[in-house]
């Protein structure tokens, strides 16, 4: 199982097991990381699940598509590597995957 690691605004870490499949938000939730809201529930109809992703990972990630650039508008201080972690499917190849949650959600 892949391990993510999630980084409060305080700093405090949170390194949890991801199961394939699975979306980057889901694997916030069940792991009640906080400030990962998920108001939502994943249909990328809010901007409560915004992570940052940390560099050197952007392209194993991926690319934001158009509905989530348009959710992003919604956002706390979007940045270049502000994502929607109800976007990001988890795969073996995040395994150390390491995002930061914004100070707040709007």
């Amino acid at each position: 199982m892949p391990k993510i690691t999630f980084i409060e605004h305080s700093g405090a870490e949170h390194v949890v097991e991801a199961e394939a499949g699975m979306t980057l938000m889901e694997t916030a939730v069940r792991n009640m990381v906080p400030g990962i809201d998920a108001d939502c529930g994943g249909a990328c109809a809010c901007a409560t699940c915004h992570v940052y992703v940390e560099p050197g990972w952007w392209e194993t990630v991926g690319n934001r598509n158009e509905m989530e650039e348009d959710m992003l508008d919604f956002a706390f201080d979007v940045r270049e590597n502000s994502r929607l972690s109800c976007q990001v499917k988890i795969t073996d190849r995040l395994d150390g995957l390491v995002v930061r949650v914004p100070e707040k959600q709007f």
